[in-house]
């Protein structure tokens, strides 16, 4: 089967390759207005009037063809938005994806795109394309996101803009490299500062700045000589409870007294016989 050209219809040489990198079954295309604006197309003028606009529902793909150079070099790589007629696969139109601006979102919708095709003579018109999925749309977006990347196409400039397509080089200003190697003869003095020196004591706005921190001056050390509170004694362990207990104990047991002391008595029947 002879590969055809989809921007010129021409056969493709016999070791040409086309790659499809994207395909919807079922796209709305519309005959649009020209743009009047700088801000971009809109969709609603397209389906005004039940759809009034719309040309015919055809199948979209994005095609990649590679085309070996004669000399032998490379290959020279193109790509470009097909729309077909969905039941004899018959062209009906191609836009070259060469720049960016070959195909624009619109303003009021995520599923509705306007491309540049080019026909016989290098004629050029713009006609609206929707999709019926917002995943179509997003897939497509991706695809031709993709061939930007890899066809090094710019991508469009912020506020509706377009930039020159290709690779723009871009030239930066080399800054002048500065020579701070040691001359013949030179030494480098390193001052290692206050190392080895005693060291100052704090200035009085330091201790100024100190005591005004608290408002209250702390107590005296007692340690110091100062007539401050005396420190409290430690409590008494278990042992010196103990002790004193057995102290007290023995202080207050009475001696043993005389029979007399123990209520008998020490007259005739105070002895047993």
């Amino acid at each position: 089967m002879t590969t055809i050209n989809p921007s010129t219809g021409d056969p493709l040489p016999q070791d040409a390759i086309q790659r499809v990198l994207f395909i919807a079954s079922s796209v709305h295309v519309y005959s649009i207005p020209p743009l009047t604006s700088n801000k971009g197309y809109t969709a609603s003028t397209w389906t005004a009037n039940n759809n009034a606009r719309q040309i015919f529902t055809a199948r979209l793909r994005i095609l990649e063809t590679a085309i070996p150079n004669a000399d032998g070099s490379g290959e020279t790589l193109t790509t470009d938005v097909v729309l077909e007629d969905p039941a004899t696969g018959q062209l009906f139109a191609a836009a070259p994806y060469t720049d960016a601006a070959a195909v624009e979102p619109v303003l009021d919708s995520s599923r509705f795109f306007a491309v540049r095709v080019v026909g016989d003579g290098g004629r050029r018109a713009v006609l609206g394309i929707g999709f019926e999925e917002r995943g179509e749309a997003f897939d497509f977006g991706i695809s031709l996101q993709e061939v930007r990347k890899v066809n090094g196409i710019e991508k469009e400039g912020s506020g509706g803009g377009r930039k020159a397509s290709g690779k723009a080089a871009v030239v930066q200003e080399v800054p002048e490299k500065k020579d701070f190697s040691l001359k013949e003869g030179q030494t480098i003095h390193v001052d290692i500062g206050q190392k080895g020196r005693r060291q100052k004591g704090p200035s009085s706005e330091d201790e100024g700045a100190g005591k005004a921190l608290f408002s209250i001056a702390p107590p005296p050390n007692v340690q110091k000589g100062g007539g401050g509170m005396p420190l409290l004694r430690p409590p008494p362990s278990a042992q010196d409870i103990k002790a004193e207990r057995r102290k007290s104990r023995q202080d207050i047991t009475p001696e043993p007294g005389s029979a007399a002391d123990l209520g008998f008595d020490d007259g005739e029947f105070g002895e047993f016989q």
